[in-house]
């Protein structure tokens, strides 16, 4: 085989453990779930043992926040289940009880939500649209005037 022929071959070969490589890691990312966030009756014991990273979304349970300095314990809720969120830092200036809100962060062994971020609604009219439709789906929405 020519010298020519083996460069071309390499460079073939080269290409298609490049494509390869693409392939394989585009499989990885869509076979996680791309939801934007779960609701607590959608948590499975894997997320709550996997120790990944990932949405929780809910209204805010009414008579649950408690506060300690930038310490701040609450529990989300969709009213069918709940769950116990612990944050440490500054919340944004909206959260409050009976309240849309978005957390990120991961389950503790002892099965506490321990958020990085809180998201909360930003207008007297706003749930994030998934939650809407969750909520809805679960029949526990209330419409509003």
């Amino acid at each position: 085989m020519s010298q020519r022929k083996k460069k071309r071959l390499y460079l073939v070969l080269g290409a298609l453990a490049v494509l390869g490589i693409a392939v394989a890691l585009m499989l990885v990312a869509f076979s996680q779930d791309i939801r934007f966030f779960r609701t607590p009756a959608d948590l499975t014991e894997t997320d709550m043992t996997s120790g990944s990273r990932f949405r929780l979304g809910g209204l805010v349970e009414e008579e649950s926040v408690k506060r300690d300095g930038t310490q701040l314990r609450f529990v989300v809720t969709d009213t069918l289940k709940t769950v116990p969120v612990f944050f440490d830092g500054i919340v944004p200036d909206l959260f409050r009880e009976g309240q849309g809100v978005v957390i990120e962060g991961r389950f503790d062994q002892n099965g506490v939500f321990q958020a990085d971020s809180v998201l909360a609604k930003h207008d007297e009219n706003y749930v994030p649209k998934d939650l809407a439709d969750s909520l809805k789906a679960k029949g526990v929405w209330k419409e509003t005037e």
